[in-house]
């Protein structure tokens, strides 16, 4: 999941990556709240998650150190993942895999957007051919 979204590819989750992955995982937050969510957990302050700050966020939930109506406790129930039982190495094996499950579903979404696009355009030139005949009709009617 981390590598998945760091797409600077800087070992790191910065604001806006955070923001693509929580809308990825149907739990989209507020600019604010991105914030809040960084800065619960920024031990360097950075402004941006190294993946230990990231592992961080599910140690702190396994020890009910979250607040329930946290962005950081929505990541944390979206992910399922205990590091203090799985260790670092565990978790890392599980976010790559739901990163992987995530491009899986993307590229889905896309093929679909796609076909709709396809399907769209398709319409759109059946209708422009028709008023092109009702043109031409009109023509040889008058």
């Amino acid at each position: 999941l981390f590598r998945g979204f760091d797409s600077g590819k800087d070992g790191f989750i910065d604001l806006m990556e955070l923001k693509m992955m929580m809308e990825k995982l149907g739990a989209p937050q507020t600019h604010l709240g991105l914030k809040s969510m960084i800065r619960e957990v920024d031990e360097d302050y950075d402004g941006k998650l190294s993946f230990r700050e990231f592992l961080l966020i599910f140690h702190r939930a396994a020890a009910g150190e979250l607040q329930e109506e946290s962005g950081l406790m929505a990541l944390a129930r979206l992910s399922e993942i205990d590091v203090s039982t799985e260790g670092v190495r565990g978790a890392r094996e599980f976010f790559e895999a739901k990163a992987q499950a995530l491009s899986v579903r993307s590229k889905f979404e896309e093929e679909l957007r796609e076909e709709q696009e396809e399907k769209k355009r398709m319409e759109e030139d059946r209708e422009q051919r028709r008023a092109a005949f009702k043109e031409l009709q009109s023509t040889f009617c008058s």
